[in-house]
């Protein structure tokens, strides 16, 4: 139950609070008064969008509060306790939402911060909004699917929603079954040509980095006596038997100093550098000498090795690649042609799983088409029960289930058609009923939904439900309103004088206008000036002797007829 609406610089209302209780409440106002405002504020406390247009021009921030109660052990309630949202002492909780000019709007329900989206989905449980679009939306095939689904209750939608995570997986195997058949005989030839590479790749054998191993191999061998000869000499200069190579005369340079450093000890440090120098030439020089005896001029290697580094590139020309990207594309083909080697398992598996699907859902659908069935009978006299209290007691509403192929939700068409009067045939509503019956007969569903789906006190929000409709008609939808907030909370915006008649409170929206500056009031009424509002609802003039006659009949009479 909402308790408390507050808004602030909303199109043309600077600041109003609404004190909300529970019955019928209808808002009536001058066409242009601001209305439509109270039930954007409404929309925007129960998760709706918030288009920064709406902001007054002159304010930076708008703003929507609402305190609402939660009843104890809803999903709601555990939505926000979730979230962390605190209640508030009486167990109610409070909504804000800020919608800047320029800046991002912000939702804070119970003092904590939340997304929209959190808000929107508690709101849905606790209350119910509907406008002209939803008159609109009745006429579709998939609207009234989904009337006749909630209807049918939680069993069946559970059901459906099982049905349609099945008919998703369906979708999926069968496409990936369907690439696969698709593409069978490129896949083969691709596969072919990856056998054919993988052999010569076999044939081969490349090694990791030994491209590079084989170049420098070559470099030697095709250079070999210039290799020997300069290494030779390098040999001989450093440590040969010649008595004048460097490391003798690195020797009689330590000796010479040595005998100095008797005399300066300053000079040990350089005997010892010298020293040094001469055990590293003649390190190098037993390396060059093992390097000259391990130094292979064989022609018959040089041939392997260069044999080695043709079929190598002859390997990489083919394939269009090094030896390492050779290495990298075997083990890519090897998986790719293993995966196909198992193409035909492959797909007898997605075969078999389709079949499985298919058949879960010719048994979800069939469970599907009776729940709606058995539903159908029940909500189509269950709207004509609420028809005949509407003004239409000749009526023959029906909810008729047809066949159809299998598709995202079910195997069913659902149809509600209308017979307006005995004799005539039954039609699509959307054909049959004029705007005003079907005003009555979204009304005459929504009641038939409230009973037993959802718990009293919640909130029913109708704008402009009576639209199309007029005299009697329109003094029976007032009382059928009126009957349903006997439960539940129903917030009704309205033209009629016949339905704000049968309101247990009474708001209007009046606009003012001062200057260039045009603002609007929102005040529940009681007493001679509610009497005035539904006089001015009647014939446009509030201090209409006549009218206010009239308006005070219907005000008592509906006093009577509840």
């Amino acid at each position: 139950m909402l308790h408390e609406l507050s808004i602030e610089n909303l199109g043309v209302i600077e600041s109003a609070r609404l004190t909300l209780g529970a019955g019928l409440t209808v808002v009536t106002g001058e066409t242009g008064a601001g209305k439509t405002m109270v039930l954007t504020g409404l929309a925007l406390v129960t998760g709706g969008k918030a288009p920064t247009a709406i902001v007054r021009s002159d304010a930076e921030v708008a703003f929507a509060e609402a305190i609402i109660d939660v009843p104890e052990g809803s999903d709601a309630a555990a939505l926000l306790e979730e979230a962390g949202a605190v209640r508030n002492d009486d167990g109610t909780i409070t909504v804000a939402r800020t919608l800047g000019a320029t800046a991002r709007s912000r939702t804070v329900v119970g003092g904590r911060q939340v997304p929209q989206a959190v808000l929107a989905e508690c709101a849905d449980e606790l209350i119910t909004v509907h406008g002209q679009a939803d008159q609109v939306r009745l006429r579709s095939a998939a609207k009234q699917r989904e009337t006749l689904d909630r209807y049918a209750g939680e069993d069946h939608l559970a059901t459906l929603e099982e049905y349609r995570a099945t008919w998703a997986s369906l979708a999926e195997i069968r496409g990936e079954l369907e690439r696969m058949q698709r593409g069978a005989d490129v896949e083969r030839t691709a596969v072919r040509h990856l056998r054919d590479d993988l052999d010569a790749i076999a044939a081969v054998k490349p090694q990791p980095g030994e491209d590079g191993a084989l170049s420098a191999e070559a470099e030697v061998l095709q250079n070999a006596e210039e290799v020997r000869r300069g290494a030779a000499m390098a040999r001989e200069i450093l440590a040969g038997d010649d008595p004048a190579t460097v490391a003798a005369n690195l020797d009689a340079a330590r000796k010479a100093l040595a005998e100095s450093a008797r005399h300066d000890p300053t000079l040990a440090e350089w005997v010892a550098a010298i020293e040094g120098a001469r055990f590293a030439i003649e390190d190098v020089a037993s390396e060059l000498t093992r390097y000259l005896d391990g130094l292979d001029a064989d022609p018959a290697r040089l041939d392997a090795v260069l044999t080695r580094r043709s079929d190598l590139a002859a390997l990489g020309r083919r394939l269009g690649r090094d030896v390492d990207g050779i290495l990298a594309y075997a083990a890519e083909a090897a998986v790719r042609v293993a995966a196909h080697d198992s193409w035909d398992e492959r797909l007898d598996a997605l075969r078999a799983d389709v079949a499985r699907l298919e058949a879960e859902i010719a048994r979800l659908a069939s469970a599907l088409g009776e729940a709606r069935i058995e539903a159908a009978g029940r909500l189509g006299a269950a709207v004509n029960g609420e028809l005949a209290q509407l003004a239409m007691p000749q009526a023959d509403f029906g909810v008729v289930v047809t066949d159809a192929p299998a598709g995202p939700y079910g195997t069913d068409v659902v149809e509600m058609t209308l017979s307006a009067h005995p004799g005539a045939p039954a039609r699509p509503v959307a054909d049959a009923a004029s705007g005003g019956e079907l005003s009555r007969i979204m009304l005459a569903i929504e009641v038939s939904l409230a009973h037993g789906l959802v718990r009293e006190g919640h909130t029913f929000v109708f704008d402009e439900v009576d639209a199309g409709v007029g005299g009697r008609a329109a003094i029976d939808v007032g009382r059928r309103l009126a009957e349903l907030a006997r439960t539940q909370q129903v917030l009704v915006v309205t033209h009629l004088a016949q339905v704000a008649a049968f309101a247990d409170h009474h708001i209007v929206v009046s606009k003012s206008t001062a200057g260039l500056v045009t603002t609007s009031t929102v005040r529940e009424v009681t007493g001679e000036p509610r009497i005035q509002e539904v006089a001015r609802l009647l014939s446009g003039q509030e201090d209409s002797s006549t009218a206010r006659a009239h308006a005070l009949e219907l005000i008592e009479g509906s006093a009577i007829a509840r």
